[in-house]
């Protein structure tokens, strides 16, 4: 609870992942990637509740031996390839009992396990003292997107570098940031009126390092978070 306020934690797990499968589980540096992320909302100076939606028994069985509530097992219907995040949370609301009634609710990926509790609890404060609709985390880019751009069908890079920028050193250029997947906080309200996450100018960044930003997707991934727990 924070300045009087509920607060529920919903980490979102499917079962299939094809491009790394059965990722939600997979050991890493001696614990199943989920439990990361279970850990770090259950050390939360604020965080009421930790919930774990899931369509897979599997998960479940390491969520609850984490420590994490799995209160039902997650519909076919919102455990697809294209199934948003946006309807695995406001049916997770919708489900649990009426006495959760959440007034914040946090939104942990279980691919971002470098995220601490620390930073959790940084960016509930932050909500607070913006009198914020929500926070998302982000986290500034390894490589300036002004040295991106599409190709044309025939590869040729005439319009490649956009003439504003043309001549200028990377570090002349402005910072920009992207978003890391680690750490959403909005209020209840805000989720069920605009049905999800939304991006307005009541919705303020948390600015994290890229050190704790590594988004597990590829195996590649899986071996940079390695790394970094190892030093």
């Amino acid at each position: 609870m924070i300045n009087g306020k509920k607060v529920l934690a919903i980490i979102p797990a499917r079962g299939g992942s094809k491009r790394l499968p059965r990722k939600n589980i997979l050991p890493l540096h001696g614990k199943p990637l989920i439990a990361w992320s279970i850990e770090a909302g259950l050390n939360s100076k604020y965080i009421d509740r930790v919930v774990v939606s899931t369509d897979c028994e599997d998960i479940a069985k390491v969520a609850i031996d984490f420590g994490a509530d799995v209160p039902f097992i997650r519909p076919s219907e919102i455990a697809t390839d294209t199934a948003s995040t946006d309807s695995v949370i406001l049916h997770c609301l919708s489900t649990l009992s009426v006495d959760t009634n959440p007034d914040i609710v946090v939104i942990l990926q279980p691919t971002s396990p470098l995220r601490t509790n620390q930073d959790i609890d940084q960016a509930l404060r932050l909500l607070i003292d913006k009198e914020a609709e929500g926070i998302v985390s982000v986290c500034e880019c390894e490589h300036s997107p002004f040295w991106s751009n599409t190709l044309p069908a025939d590869s040729n890079m005439g319009a490649f570098i956009n003439k504003d920028v043309k001549g200028k050193r990377s570090q002349d250029l402005p910072s920009c940031y992207r978003l890391n997947g680690a750490v959403y906080v909005f209020t209840s309200d805000s989720l069920i009126d605009k049905q999800g996450v939304s991006y307005t100018e009541s919705v303020y960044s948390f600015i994290m390092p890229g050190s704790r930003s590594v988004d597990i997707d590829l195996e590649l991934d899986f071996r940079l978070a390695e790394v970094i727990l190892n030093q």
